[in-house]
């Protein structure tokens, strides 16, 4: 049958071998110096060996007990965490946070986990839609914040990069040679059809590759070298690369990363959020804010 040892009784031990005597460790632990040396026994009885050397003028440990006192600290802490992580679930508040898949990486995980650091009490809710899905639920209040990708700028938001739109294709790829272009489209992006009219405009014929509601649909046509597709220059998945403008394709606009925060955010969490957000877009825009300048 399996034997426990007593978590009291081992927090007593760790006591008196942190403050080297009873008397001290009770008082630390605000028990009587009779209630630790009880629980002492008890443990030495329970493993059956001498854990503290009595025969000096102050408390020292056994071999055994120099054994015991690192399991101890270890079975303490996780004791601790495990109390706090199941008893502690009253969160200060949660913040919706949306943001289009093509621009989650690099930049925000980074925020994600500075957030989490500076507001370990607050839930944060992730959604990656499109654009025109995060401005339709920001209307309605169903996000406190939302980045987009926009060619203008939307009344009361914030513009933290400037990044222009570019022709992809498959590292080292061949689909841009093609003719009619092969072209791998979302159905909810809205680069598509800035792209498409570019590719009429400059009367070049193009054939639909893939459509797709899902961004890694589209992505996997590109990485096999089956088709192309616009993404924001500086947010490329690995596997993807920039198609030179010797391939001759049209040019494309520049966009827009926009912040948009609801006026019902709590203001201290609402500005760390602000600047977490415009440092980590920092470095990738070519033409950021003034107001992100000034940071």
């Amino acid at each position: 049958m399996p034997r426990n040892l007593d978590l009291t009784a081992l927090r007593s031990f760790v006591a008196v071998a942190d403050v080297g005597g009873v008397t001290r460790a009770a008082g630390h632990l605000n028990l009587t110096q009779s209630a630790v040396s009880m629980q002492l026994k008890r443990l030495e009885d329970s493993l059956g060996t001498r854990l503290l050397d009595r025969t000096t003028r102050s408390v020292a440990l056994t071999p055994a007990g120099e054994q015991l006192v690192s399991y101890a600290r270890r079975m303490l802490t996780l004791n601790d965490e495990a109390i706090a992580r199941m008893t502690d679930d009253v969160y200060e508040g949660e913040i919706t946070l949306g943001v289009p898949h093509d621009i989650l990486y690099p930049a925000i995980p980074p925020v994600l986990a500075a957030f989490a650091q500076r507001f370990p009490r607050m839930r944060m809710h992730l959604l990656s839609l499109g654009t025109r899905t995060l401005r339709e639920m920001f209307a309605r209040g169903e996000c406190d914040a939302i980045l987009t990708t926009e060619e203008t700028l939307g009344e009361g938001a914030e513009t933290l990069a400037v990044l222009p739109l570019i022709w992809a294709g498959a590292v080292n790829g061949v689909a841009w040679r093609q003719r009619p272009l092969r072209f791998a489209f979302t159905r909810t992006c809205i680069f598509s059809p800035i792209a498409r009219a570019r590719l009429d405009a400059a009367g070049i014929d193009w054939v639909s590759m893939v459509d797709s509601a899902s961004d890694r649909a589209s992505e996997a046509a590109v990485m096999a070298d089956l088709a192309l597709y616009v993404i924001l220059d500086h947010t490329l998945p690995q596997g993807v690369a920039p198609v030179s403008a010797a391939a001759g394709l049209p040019p494309l606009p520049d966009q827009k990363i926009n912040l948009y925060r609801s006026g019902a955010l709590q203001a201290d969490i609402s500005d760390a959020l602000g600047v977490l957000l415009r440092n980590s877009y920092a470095g990738l825009g070519r033409g950021a804010s003034q107001q992100l300048a000034a940071e």
